[in-house]
């Protein structure tokens, strides 16, 4: 049996003074390989070579959505749903490491080309919209 290969991806559940959560939608012109529809999901994306796991978070949900994260604390780690064409015949799985962060002004939110659009979201309205790509385990965490 061939043993699964993973990538670790470090996402931010970022929450506004509201308790909203903020999500946004992906563009799929900017996925390698991806064959679906638009999904919502959160800021983060994968760990680089000169980043640490903080400088990876706060680098990501800067250049995603320019907001500054004030407050960090780790959340969970869980197996996502989607895998990672790496090939015609070949993919990986993702590994997410998920922080909850809050932010302090949220208002001016500058999307990179990766997404197309964003929302703040209730908790219950992540669960659902989130379930695309993250496990049961993952999402029912939201309800807490």
């Amino acid at each position: 049996m061939r043993e699964d290969v993973f990538h670790l991806g470090i996402k931010a559940l970022i929450f506004n003074k509201e308790g909203k959560l903020l999500l946004l939608k992906v563009n799929p012109e900017e996925l390698k390989g991806f064959k679906g529809e638009p999904y919502w999901d959160i800021p983060g994306g994968r760990v680089q070579k000169e980043d640490g796991i903080e400088g990876t978070l706060r680098r990501e949900v800067i250049e995603e959505t320019g907001l500054e994260i004030s407050e960090i604390e780790p959340l969970t780690m869980v197996l996502s749903n989607i895998r990672i064409p790496q090939g015609p015949e070949d993919d990986v799985g993702l590994i997410l490491y998920v922080f909850k962060c809050l932010v302090e002004k949220a208002d001016d939110i500058k999307l990179s080309n990766e997404h197309t659009e964003y929302g703040w979201f209730t908790r219950e309205e992540g669960k659902k919209f989130l379930a695309v790509k993250y496990p049961k385990e993952f999402t029912d965490k939201l309800e807490k």
